[in-house]
Parts: structure tokens; sequence; C-alpha cells
């Protein structure tokens, strides 16, 4: 697409929850897309630094940003997010984040873009690859959580496993449970109440829940040969350092972002393999097929960049967004 497209000289092009909202996203493309910018890591020349975090000594707020370019489809990202109140202990959480997308071809502006669907997108994308990969042959999955991690999650994996045939979700919510049912068509989602038993009998867990997240998944839970994806709460600790293999999307980005996996020691257990290298066929996702995986799903900027581009493709074809006077 010729820069012209998106935005004149002079003005950047606008693209807010609001005209984002309701674009349709097929979950195939989507995988595509944040697989080619994992394998873009190792051997296009894509480049992911580790996010940069700043935290208030009183833990009010957390900050990061992150920078990425996606050699695939030459975009380069700049990703701010902003949290207030991020532990939901003062009754005033707060989020605020965008990504600055540039053509790396012309040296100009994309686009602004929120990221309220955008994270959650790729997110759960990178779950579906690690389950995959690990889990070729998984029939059920549970997902712990009912936000938007957790309702965007489900078709996602149907897109990469369809022949997953138990679908399981446990939350407290009852929009947040309505939800996640209704993001899938044609296979029924299952509310859970017993979590540990639920797990017990899962190919894939994926820890999706909030701080807030009252269980969690414990690794004497976890049957042989199935995976537990942890991208926020849900998944116990445990079950990180009782795994039989850990595999994660980038081993520096974890250990810079899980202090709340750490051993009592202070330690975290080393990681075997990282999802780009997997996708290549450079390192196994498991050893043993009894092998209890865990995963990392730490959000990489590459993946913003590229699946920012992606939607911002669709936006435009669908005419969407606004320009405005900026430089």
């Amino acid at each position: 697409m010729a820069l012209a497209d998106y935005a004149p000289p002079g003005q950047l092009w606008l693209l807010s929850q609001a005209h984002l909202e309701g674009l349709a996203f097929n979950c195939t493309q989507v995988l595509k897309v944040v697989d080619q910018a994992y394998r873009g890591m190792r051997e296009a020349g894509s480049n992911n630094p580790v996010k940069t975090i700043v935290e208030a000594p009183d833990h009010r707020s957390l900050s990061y940003s992150m920078v990425a370019r996606d050699a695939g489809s030459d975009t380069v990202c700049f990703k701010a997010v902003y949290e207030f109140d991020p532990q939901r202990t003062r009754d005033s959480y707060r989020f605020h984040s965008f990504v600055f997308l540039c053509d790396d071809t012309t040296g100009a502006p994309i686009a602004l873009m929120d990221v309220v669907k955008l994270g959650p997108l790729r997110s759960s994308a990178t779950t579906a690859l690690f389950a995959r990969a690990a889990c070729p042959d998984a029939r059920a999955a549970l997902v712990v959580g009912t936000g938007v991690q957790g309702q965007m999650a489900l078709p996602m994996l149907l897109a990469a496993l369809p022949k997953l045939d138990r679908l399981q979700v446990f939350g407290t919510y009852p929009d947040g449970l309505r939800a996640v049912r209704n993001s899938v068509e044609g296979v029924d989602v299952e509310i859970i109440e017993d979590l540990q038993a639920a797990a017990a009998e899962a190919d894939i867990v994926i820890g999706a829940a909030g701080l807030s997240a009252k269980e969690e998944v414990r690794r004497g839970s976890m049957k042989p040969g199935a995976i537990a994806v942890l991208l926020g709460y849900g998944v116990h600790a445990d079950v990180c350092h009782g795994a039989d293999y850990r595999i994660a999307t980038d081993t520096a980005q974890m250990y810079a972002t899980s202090d709340d996996l750490r051993a009592e020691d202070g330690n975290r257990p080393t990681v075997d393999a990282e999802l780009p290298d997997i996708l290549l066929g450079r390192a196994p996702a498991r050893r043993d097929p009894r092998d209890v995986v865990f995963a990392y799903n730490s959000g990489m900027a590459v993946t913003d960049a590229a699946l920012g581009r992606y939607i911002a493709d669709l936006a435009h074809a669908d005419g969407r967004g606004e320009r405005v006077t900026f430089w």
C-alpha cells in the first residue's frame, strides 16, 4: 500500500477504540501474521529489544514501553502502556496504551492506534501457536479468566486446533462467562466450578485471568502431556517450577516481567526453548509425549508491529479512522 493512502504529508492517521470496534478479523490470517513475525526474529532481521519498565515506589502505577521492527512488513512499532492502580488496591484502575506505526521503507508514519483489541489479539494468537506446537492432537482446552484475553482465547485456539471438541472456562463474572461462551460457534463452552478437576482433564490450560484471580491451576492437577500457557494469572508458579519442559516467547523478556514466578530463594527455572526456534523447527516444543509443558507468553512488540500493520490495512479498506494535522 502506498504511504499516501494512509495520510497526506503533515497529517497523522488516528485509529481509536471506536474506529476499530467491530472490525472483522480473520483468525487464521492473524495466526499466520503472528507466526511470521516470530520467525522473522531469527530469519528476516526483525528485532524486539526487552521492554523498559518504570514502577512507582508505592506501586500506584506501572509504565512500560517497547520498540520493535517487523522485517516482513517493513513496519516499526513504538508501544507505550500506562496502568494506574495495577494491583487494584485503590478501586481506581486506569489503563492507557497506544502503538505508533511507521513504514520502514519510506520513513513516514502509518497510524497511531489504540491497543485494547490489538494486544489481546496478538496474545491469543501466540497462545494458540504455543498450544499447537506442544499439543497438536489436543481435544480439550480450559481457559481461566473471562476478560478480553479470555474471550479471545477460544476462537484463536479453534483456528489453530480445529479438532478441539471440549472447551471449558473458569471465572467469577457472569457477563464475562457469557462472553466467553458466545465467542465461539458450533462448540459448547462448559462453565466449570471445580478448577483443579477440570485442569486434570485438559490438554491445554490457559491462564488469562487478571490480578483479582482467586484460584489458580496447580502443578499437581496437570495431566501428563498437557501444556499450561500463562499470559496473565490463573496458573500457579508451581506449574512453572514443576514442569518437565519450559518454553517462552523470549527468555529475557520473561525474566524482566515474571517476578511473581520466583521461588523462595529468588531464582526462576531455566527456559528450555523459545517460540521462534520452535516454529522454525530448531528446538522441540517438548522432549517427551508425557511432559507437562509450561509456556510463558510475554507480549512482544514485533507482533504488535506485524499485526498492527494487518489491522491498519483492514481499517483502511473499510474507510475507518480520522486524519489530523499533526506536523
